[in-house]
């Protein structure tokens, strides 16, 4: 929507509503805001620079305008040939446009955000503050030794929580996220193929209810990937698992609790056979936190398996960070597992850096990354584990699988559960659109949502469910937040099912109306061009 000639957007009541269009196009508190290019002058700064004599030797197409350092300027002869560009707002205008633009935000801090499979859970206050002191915020990688006991202990004891938790042998610190973690799981699995003289073991099963990742990091890796299918309660298919092990199998990759929020009770039976076949058993352990405290991976016979702990150990991870992924090994992996590791003596904490002959690190595949791992989700992790205790950390997991279990009670009788009938489901309860009339599908039920105020939950994922909607509460949610989600989200099934056409064309509150995602991702417009004025154009 362009301009007027004021400036501002004029904006139009909703259908029905008496209300009059306002000037500034501002909904009472809920403010519109223009591109920062539509606000700001290219031909400003907020910023004075003195004025500097003209570019010297300046050759043909330069374009001396915009400022210029003066003679005794820090920045000697460095200046701009062209204008740059960018609109000089000053410190107020700034200021406004990106509280506003966070206004129109939907975060973990105003509501119960329900999308699956990403653990989107309040983070502590407190694990915020241990991040932000000066020796952990502040630490860089290539300080002396000496110079950061603190961050090296830190990494050591939350390692040595991973380890007791998880019931396995070693961990790996340094990946930086759960893809990282899977990538890291899997060349250790090669590297010992590979050391066994079994190069030739190329086929990496991956069960249908497998996190999506998985085929794609054993398919980076080298692997030929080959699906294993799910039985009608949603867990891996065991025989058939059990029935394509063979000489050319290097190993399993499987989620556990799944993508349809199930604990695959087969587990152990299904390590066994893979391990009598010569494989290995990687387990995604990214919904870790349904389970923490109550099972131990290690006992379900599984060899490697990485650990989001901006998932299980409080951080939400939207907007592409922070991450980390470190990886928990069995006692076959441990030789493969990467560099650098954090090792305790009678002087101190040190650093491995380099294989060792003799030492358990010995057959390393050789690093994830340049350093050692992600500093402040190290130290919140550890936070989050201390403040909780053993005892706490096993209350999360139940009160995850508690709240979970709520939402799919709840709603199973207006919306369709497909896995219902499977038992419990552990951190996160699976929906599918099955039973809506003709024309109404998912996305029409999320858009809704919009309206009631929430974040649409995970849609159309996990594949194996048409047209799926995978909430996960957390363990952070009271009964009270719970309630009117459930609310919200039984109403607008109601609607659907009473085929309310004002659902295809929600949200009608939001900042936005419903936009066309279709052609917004083939024709991304993702550069700001100067709208053409009318008169200009017919000239």
């Amino acid at each position: 929507m362009a301009l007027n000639q004021s400036g501002w957007r004029p904006t139009t009541p909703e259908s029905g509503s008496n209300a009059p269009a306002t000037f500034t196009g501002n909904k009472a508190l809920m403010l519109e805001e223009a591109l920062i290019f539509e606000i700001g002058s290219t031909d400003t700064t907020g910023v004075d620079f003195s004025a500097s004599p003209a570019k010297t030797g300046a050759q043909s197409g330069d374009v001396a305008t915009g400022p210029r350092p003066s003679p005794g300027n820090k920045l000697g002869d460095l200046f701009r040939a062209k204008p740059i560009g960018l609109p000089g707002l000053s410190e107020p205008e700034t200021v406004r446009h990106y509280t506003r633009l966070s206004r129109q935000n939907y975060a973990i801090d105003l509501g119960l955000f329900p999308l699956g499979s990403c653990t989107m859970k309040h983070n502590p206050r407190l694990n915020e503050k241990m991040a932000r002191l000066p020796g952990f915020a502040d630490v860089h990688p290539l300080q002396p030794v000496d110079t950061v006991q603190g961050a090296l202990g830190v990494i050591h004891q939350l390692a040595e929580w991973l380890v007791t938790l998880t019931g396995m042998h070693s961990v790996a610190m340094s990946p930086k996220a759960g893809a990282h973690g899977e990538l890291c799981g899997i060349l250790a699995i090669k590297a010992a193929l590979e050391k066994r003289g079994e190069g030739h073991r190329k086929v990496v099963l991956v069960p249908e209810s497998a996190h999506g990742t998985n085929p794609a990091t054993a398919a980076f890796a080298g692997f030929a990937v080959e699906d294993i299918p799910a039985t009608p309660d949603g867990r891996v298919d065991t025989e058939a698992l059990v029935a394509r092990l063979g000489p050319d199998v290097a190993g399993v990759m499987i989620t556990n609790p799944n993508t349809c929020g199930l604990f695959e009770r087969d587990l152990k039976a299904i390590s066994e056979a893979v391990h009598a076949a010569g494989g290995y058993v990687y387990c995604d352990g990214a919904n870790f936190n349904a389970i923490v405290g109550r099972v131990r991976p290690g006992d379900l016979g599984i060899d490697a398996m990485h650990i989001n702990l901006h998932k299980t150990f409080s951080t939400p991870h939207g907007g592409g960070g922070p991450g980390s992924g470190p990886v928990v090994f069995s006692e076959r992996l441990t030789p493969f597992a990467p560099l650098p590791f954090v090792e305790r003596s009678d002087s101190g904490f040190h650093l491995v850096e380099e294989e060792t002959a003799g030492e358990h690190h010995a057959d390393s595949f050789g690093r994830m990354t340049a350093f050692h791992g992600q500093m402040g989700m190290f130290t919140r992790a550890l936070t989050y584990i201390l403040s909780h205790g053993a005892d706490g950390l096993r209350q999360v997991a139940e009160d995850a699988v508690l709240n979970a279990n709520y939402v799919l009670r709840s709603l199973e009788d207006v919306l369709d559960a497909p896995f219902a009938k499977s038992g419990p489901c552990m951190h996160e309860a699976i929906f599918s659109d099955e039973g809506f009339p003709e024309g109404f599908t998912t996305i029409d039920v999320a858009k809704a949502l919009i309206d009631e105020g929430f974040h649409p939950m995970t849609m159309y994922f996990p594949l194996v469910v048409h047209g799926a909607m995978l909430v996960e509460p957390t363990e952070t949610e009271s009964r009270a937040a719970l309630d009117q989600f459930i609310g919200a989200l039984r109403s607008v099934a109601e609607r659907a099912k009473a085929g309310d056409a004002t659902l295809k064309t929600a949200p009608h509150f939001a900042p936005r109306s419903r936009l066309d995602e279709t052609l917004a991702a083939r024709k991304p417009k993702l550069v700001w061009r100067e709208p053409v004025v009318a008169s200009e154009a017919a000239e």
